[in-house]
């Protein structure tokens, strides 16, 4: 009944737009019987900006399920790109088959350095934008752990607290592209200089030029009320929004941040910081405005409740386990930098409708784009993602 019930939507799509009374209950009174419902469209023309170590992979994991669910064409990185052309600012032929299919994607979440003019030519006139900011200072040790390899700055200091006690002794702007998960990673995933002056004028006004670009920010810090507010939103049900956690790693690999570094994060990536305080004012501003508080935690409890029996229908451990724990490679996430990705389990007894569900609530973002790739462009090479594919052919 559970994994029925996860496939609810389905039967109110009519097209592209399905239907639904955002005041349904079990139980009606005669007096509400005699108030005609108020329906309104599921939006699935949708741009979500992927910002960097913001659970962006878990949100991406819901927007390829639900362009499954209602056959929506999504915008997918052209070639073998697992990117839109990522760190370079984003122009339209970084998606696959735009110069034939135009003006005409539903759905555009992969990660990009976003730049409005650009993504408008891709995306419908009535799409709606929008992404997900966290915490800075969470943020940035997430960032060490994950770039160590990769980012100078990170590369030669011993740990995160050595390169906050001194970041100009490691961070170079001339190598600005390689360092930028090092400084106001978020502020450059927007399309901003993350080496820029933190003067009040130019803060302001970017944060203005956001919300005209963006009609929803959502706060990584606060996933559940954010799905919540993204169903109202997008008049999406519920089941659209279900998730199990994905591109999260082990306990032992989170490093301890000291008092000193926690304030050193706010000053050295302090565009990031008045972008996370300023958005999450209005994140709870906007929640407060239109579910409201009391309606938000009921709706949080009974989202938790969803994914915990959807966690018992599908995961042997019922959580989230390392890497060498990951039974079939096909399901091992891309792993990065000093951090243990974490993976999943599927019980070994499901039926072939509830595997199929289970197995797109788990599968890594590089391989669900290696697959949704090869079903819109059946005749192009199919991404090697340098890991094993849960599915070879596409009528497994």
């Amino acid at each position: 009944l559970i994994i029925f019930s996860f496939c609810l939507g389905l039967s109110c799509l009519s097209g592209f737009f399905h239907m639904k009374n955002k005041n349904y209950r079990i139980s009606k009174s005669h007096e509400e019987l005699l108030i005609p419902p108020t329906p309104c469209h599921a939006k699935t023309n949708v741009m979500f900006l992927k910002t960097h170590k913001t659970a962006s992979s878990t949100v991406l994991n819901i927007m390829f399920r639900f362009a499954e669910r209602y056959n929506l064409t999504v915008a997918l990185p052209a070639d073998q790109l697992l990117h839109l052309g990522y760190p370079r600012t984003f122009v339209a032929h970084f998606v696959e088959g735009f110069e034939t299919i135009g003006q005409n994607y539903n759905i555009m979440c992969n990660h990009l350095r976003f730049n409005p003019l650009e993504v408008k030519k891709v995306m419908a006139a009535n799409t709606f934008y929008f992404s997900i900011l966290r915490n800075p200072i969470p943020l940035l040790e997430s960032s060490y752990i994950y770039y160590k390899d990769y980012v100078p700055a990170f590369r030669s200091s011993k740990n995160v607290n050595e390169f906050l006690e001194s970041p100009t002794k490691y961070y170079h702007p001339a190598d600005y592209r390689k360092n930028i998960y090092a400084r106001n990673i978020m502020w450059f995933d927007f399309g901003y200089d993350n080496n820029a002056e933190d003067d009040t004028n130019y803060t302001q006004a970017v944060l203005e030029e956001i919300e005209q670009n963006f009609h929803l920010i959502l706060i990584a810090d606060y996933f559940d009320e954010s799905m919540i507010l993204l169903k109202h939103t997008l008049c999406w049900d519920l089941d659209d929004v279900i998730y199990f956690k994905l591109n999260s790693r082990s306990q032992d690999t989170v490093q301890t941040l000291t008092l000193e570094s926690e304030e050193q994060i706010k000053a050295w990536c302090s565009l990031d910081w008045k972008l996370y305080l300023h958005f999450n004012q209005s994140f709870w501003r906007r929640i407060e405005q239109t579910i409201g508080l009391e309606v938000l935690e009921k709706e949080v409890d009974h989202l938790r409740t969803r994914q915990k029996e959807l966690m018992e229908t599908c995961l042997s451990e019922q959580e989230a386990v390392k890497k060498d724990q990951i039974r079939n490679k096909a399901l091992l996430p891309f792993q990065s930098g000093a951090a243990d990705i974490l993976g999943y389990n599927l019980k070994q007894d499901l039926d072939n409708m509830t595997l199929r569900i289970c197995q797109k609530m788990v599968i890594p973002e590089l391989q669900y784009t290696s697959y949704l790739y090869a079903v819109q462009h059946p005749h192009k090479k199919r991404k090697d993602v340098g890991l094993p594919l849960l599915w070879t052919s596409l009528q497994e």
